[in-house]
């Protein structure tokens, strides 16, 4: 399997993103295209330890150009057609690499997906769906910053292809779906959710209906659903919070004698704790709905972040994760609606 890493997307780049492929390689015999500026690729596969032809797992795709994030994602999609996460997507598209992996402008990294890769068949709008820890695990959020306005259809789409996620990747028999709202009643929320609900309650999907935002942690349903916009600031709110206790619980540890004596004893449950929070630990979030494996990492991956990116992308490729949105879409009919038979 051939996974193309966006060598030169992210805050570190390309120092952990050659880093963190190398150990995606080493830990699941995987074969990773470096795609980038080719020189500098090599300066950190040397820094490194790579072993020039002795690591047959790993090879360079020159490409000269770099989409900056402040820069506007279509526009310089479009111009810059030799960027590293153009290159990358392009060697999907053509067969050469089974997933692509990028930390760059996220804006970026979708325009070029669905620029290059197109839409599956039937899907108006890919959402990012994003890992969300809870106490029973991970909540599947979707969309999570690709579609800031939405209609009805595309949120059900939404919950179609969080449901085959959670099937697929996470091994979630019949997933509960919940539409993410101001109130658990149907009659709550703005017209969006409201026509929303209907549309879900409808279906076949195994709808379990609205959720509050304090529901989310606790992980009420495994997909919850929710626009772009609203998903975002979810997301973004919800690592504010966790570096922030996190903080503030390092700080009460270490101000005091008796702090310091604690934090030894719960030592590991402490970095269990930091590890279930870190969006390290789930590597990236996938594009759903395009015609590839887009694997969309945080800006500020390190090693770590990539490796984990990387060998996510491999199991969505493995699980034959596209097909299954693909049949799944195949088996709607009408605006994009499951019928119960």
């Amino acid at each position: 399997m051939k996974i193309a890493v966006d060598a030169m997307g992210g805050d570190f780049s390309p120092r952990e993103a050659v880093r963190g492929g190398l150990q995606a390689a080493a830990e699941k015999n995987l074969q990773i295209i470096f795609v980038g500026r080719e020189e500098e690729i090599k300066e950190e596969l040397a820094a490194a330890g790579y072993q020039g032809e002795a690591h047959a797992l790993v090879s360079i795709v020159d490409a000269p150009e770099v989409i900056t994030m402040d820069e506007h994602p279509a526009t310089a999609v479009r111009k810059k057609r030799n960027s590293s996460i153009v290159v990358a997507n392009r060697l999907v598209k053509e067969g050469a690499a089974d997933a692509v992996v990028s930390a760059g402008n996220t804006g970026a990294a979708m325009a070029a997906s669905l620029l290059t890769l197109g839409r599956i068949p039937g899907i108006a709008r890919p959402a990012i769906a994003i890992p969300m820890p809870t106490l029973r695990g991970a909540t599947i959020l979707l969309d999570a910053g690709a579609n800031a306005d939405c209609d009805p259809k595309d949120l059900l789409q939404f919950g179609l292809m969080g449901t085959v996620y959670a099937e697929a990747i996470m091994g979630i028999d019949s997933p509960q779906v919940g539409l993410l709202s101001i109130g658990e009643e149907e009659t709550k929320g703005n017209r969006l959710v409201l026509e929303s609900h209907q549309l879900f309650k409808k279906s076949s999907l195994n709808f379990i209906g609205n959720i509050e935002g304090q529901e989310l942690p606790k992980g009420l349903c495994d997909v919850a659903v929710c626009d772009g916009f609203v998903g975002n600031i979810v997301l973004k709110l919800t690592e504010g919070v966790a570096g922030v206790f996190l903080q503030q619980f390092k700080e009460i540890l270490t101000g005091s004698l008796r702090g310091k004596t604690a934090a030894l004893l719960i030592k590991a449950g402490l970095q269990s704790l930091r590890n279930r929070l870190d969006y390290a630990e789930y590597g990236g979030a996938p594009l759903l709905g395009v015609q590839g494996i887009t694997i969309i990492s945080h800006g500020r991956s390190k090693a770590r972040a990539f490796k984990n990116a990387v060998l996510f992308g491999a199991k969505a490729v493995e699980e034959g994760l596209i097909d299954r949105i693909r049949q799944a879409i195949e088996d709607y009919r009408g605006l994009g609606k499951k019928v119960k038979e």
